[in-house]
Parts: C-alpha cells; sequence; structure tokens
C-alpha cells in the first residue's frame, strides 16, 4: 500500500533536500462504520507535517474524501486508542480512529 501525503510531500526525490524526514509524521487512519462506507477504506497511511493537529489531519482527508464532511460534525476521534480532540497533535506513527456516531437499540 503506497502512503498518502499530506500537506507536504517529503519524498520528492531531491537529493539536497536532506532535512525533510524529519520534517514530517506517519500516522495510520483507521474508518470504522460510516467513515469505512464513505471512504472504501478500513484504514490508510496518512504522512503529514511535523507539528500536525487532528484537525490538520482531519482537513487532508476531507480533502480527499468530500463526502466525510457529512458526519465531520459529530465523528468521535481516538489517538491511540485512547479519545481526543481536534487540537491534538500527531507524532510519528500514532494511530487516529475515526469514530462516527452509531445508532441501535
Amino acid at each position: 500500500m503506497d502512503t498518502v501525503k499530506g500537506k507536504i510531500n517529503t519524498q520528492t526525490g531531491d537529493p539536497t533536500d536532506k532535512g525533510n524526514k524529519a520534517s514530517s509524521v506517519k500516522t495510520k487512519i483507521l474508518f470504522f462504520a460510516r467513515a469505512r462506507d464513505l471512504t472504501g477504506l478500513t484504514e490508510m497511511p496518512l504522512e503529514v507535517s511535523s507539528g500536525s493537529s487532528v484537525q490538520d489531519c482531519l482537513n487532508d482527508l476531507v480533502a480527499r474524501f468530500p463526502s466525510l464532511e457529512e458526519i465531520r460534525g459529530c465523528m468521535v476521534l481516538a489517538l491511540n486508542e485512547e479519545y481526543t480532540t481536534e487540537s491534538a497533535i500527531l507524532k510519528d506513527r500514532d494511530e487516529l480512529a475515526i469514530i462516527p456516531p452509531i445508532s441501535g437499540g
């Protein structure tokens, strides 16, 4: 599976661009329920700029999958299996789960 790039493409192929790897973080995005239906994916790798927040990551994901906007206002987020907010800062190898509202009886 190819890595999906965020706002900054850190693999430009330019050998003179030596500091780039330190300026990005690799994360794994997990999609559950309706989010999985809207993206067609259960998970995907995503590389974003160092210092990016969960909100920045979600902005990138909505740009790639505009249908996610449908659930953006009511989804629950988990960072490394703990509930989080959009202001949390992502670190290398973090796992971000997007959990839409689930109804049932």
